[in-house]
């Protein structure tokens, strides 16, 4: 039986989320396509001829791109079996059933895909009834279907990227001696921490699973077989398993010393394990990206961040002396942000020497609340936001300053440009401080610091 596995949007990465079920699927027997939809079309033929067609969607964005191509799909094939997958799938079921969707799966979705292919590819009239036995619902049907959410252990395979679009065809790393391509892979799902703002929690509830340090290997080789100078690390946190971490590391650089990689790390991490941070530096990392998402401590509070403001500073000294580049990432705009935290902030990212380090992008981040977030645990969110919008996908809100919402608009078009970051930080200060920046903050010591091409973080 054909199936087609469909990626509409994974920050410019070549998607491991078609890379590695491909691979479980192929083992089983099935024929498998892949589409990249952020750089090729929607496979036609293919689908035509599928029993199983499986869209993965890990962030927001994806799953509002994937309304379209779904509805496509169910024109070429209206008997099709439709599965979405990937952390937004359970959070956003009555929304994805309305699409067409018949299972839905989060967490560890590779062996639930397998399943899901068997059960279809067994029963003489796939299109009448569920992988579970049971009919399927009309879509007419008020109710949603039960999202699976699945946390075991597997014992993961080597990706299989065999008709993937070319990693030339995605992202590249932008240094100071020109630009190298980019592999992507992961060593860890899930997180052990329970952010309240993030969408891994609701799904992993505080887990987090490895991927054997011979697989990661064996697809990182694969990928520098393929032109890769450089590899991403996905994991939500490459220190939630320090022990697994660090010998990988070293293991990449042994093999390849020529290749860069870099990763992510709490805050908090970088703290706790800063013994560990010249590992890093001497194997290659060009950066470590941090979710910092703010500087202000009361708003890291309601975010369950476990960081505080001196202990951002402090990561950035450490990082600075260790000579390891930092790349935070923030949450500007929220419900608690006033002009003057804005402005702090600013003047912080500028004091810190961090203008090169900011990617334009995240002076203009506004707090997303989708479902299942635990920030409604919070009674004064769950009195600010509106109604669930049910095509957005997310719970809108609005400040209760409008100049606030108005600042965001207006730097968000600035962020967009196309031009050096210390002008898009020169523009953003003009706004939020209604004056222009000074000149003496331009005449640091800091230089530019590698950063991948994708322009979007969401």
């Amino acid at each position: 039986m054909r199936v087609v596995l469909i990626s509409t949007y994974e920050l410019g990465r070549q998607p491991f989320g078609l890379a590695s079920p491909a691979a479980w699927l192929r083992a089983a027997g099935a024929e498998v396509t892949c589409a990249d939809l952020a750089v090729t079309t929607l496979p036609e033929e293919a689908i035509r001829h599928a029993g199983l067609v499986a869209f993965y969607l890990p962030m927001h964005t994806a799953t509002r791109m994937a309304a379209e191509p779904l509805r496509q799909v169910r024109i070429l094939n209206p008997h099709v079996h439709l599965v979405a997958y990937g952390l937004y799938a359970p959070l956003n079921a009555e929304y994805l059933y309305g699409l067409g969707v018949k299972t839905l799966i989060g967490g560890e979705f590779e062996a639930e895909l397998v399943r899901v292919y068997k059960a279809i590819s067994s029963d003489p009239e796939p299109h009448q009834r569920s992988p579970e036995g049971y009919p399927v619902p009309s879509l007419h049907r008020s109710t949603a279907p039960s999202a699976h959410i699945h946390r075991e252990r597997l014992a993961f395979v080597t990706p299989d990227r065999s008709n993937l679009p070319p990693l030339t065809a995605y992202a590249q790393l932008r240094t100071t001696q020109g630009d190298r391509v980019v592999g992507y892979t992961e060593a860890s799902r899930g997180c052990k921490h329970t952010c309240r703002h993030c969408p891994i929690v609701p799904i992993y509830g505080g887990t987090f699973r490895i991927v054997s340090r011979d697989v990661v290997m064996a697809d990182i080789r694969q990928q520098v077989l393929a032109g890769a100078q450089h590899i991403t690390f996905g994991d939500p946190d490459f220190f939630n398993g320090p022990g697994h971490a660090i010998p990988l590391v070293q293991a990449l650089h042994a093999e390849f010393p020529h290749v860069s990689y870099d990763v992510i790390i709490k805050v908090e991490h970088l703290l706790r394990h800063a013994d560990l941070l010249p590992i890093l530096r001497d194997t290659g990392c060009a950066f470590v990206t941090s979710a910092v998402e703010s500087t202000d401590d009361t708003v890291l509070e309601r975010f369950a961040k476990h960081h505080t403001r001196a202990d951002f500073i402090h990561a950035v000294k450490l990082m600075h002396t260790i000579g390891l580049a930092l790349s935070p990432t923030f949450v500007t705009f929220t419900p608690w942000t006033t002009r003057e935290t804005y402005c702090d902030l600013l003047a912080l990212i500028a004091d810190l020497d961090l203008i090169e380090h900011v990617a334009p992008i995240q002076y203009a981040i506004r707090l997303l609340i989708p479902a299942g977030s635990l920030l409604l645990e919070l009674s004064e969110v769950r009195e600010l936001v509106q109604p669930f919008n049910a095509q957005s996908l997310y719970y809108p809100w609005r400040h209760p300053n409008p100049h606030i919402d108005a600042l965001y608009d207006k730097i968000h078009r600035v962020a967009q440009r196309s031009v050096p970051r210390r002008e898009i930080f020169a523009a953003v200060w003009e706004l939020a401080q209604q004056s222009p920046a000074p000149e003496q903050l331009f005449d640091l010591a800091n230089k530019p610091i590698p950063y991948v091409t994708e322009p979007w973080y969401c």
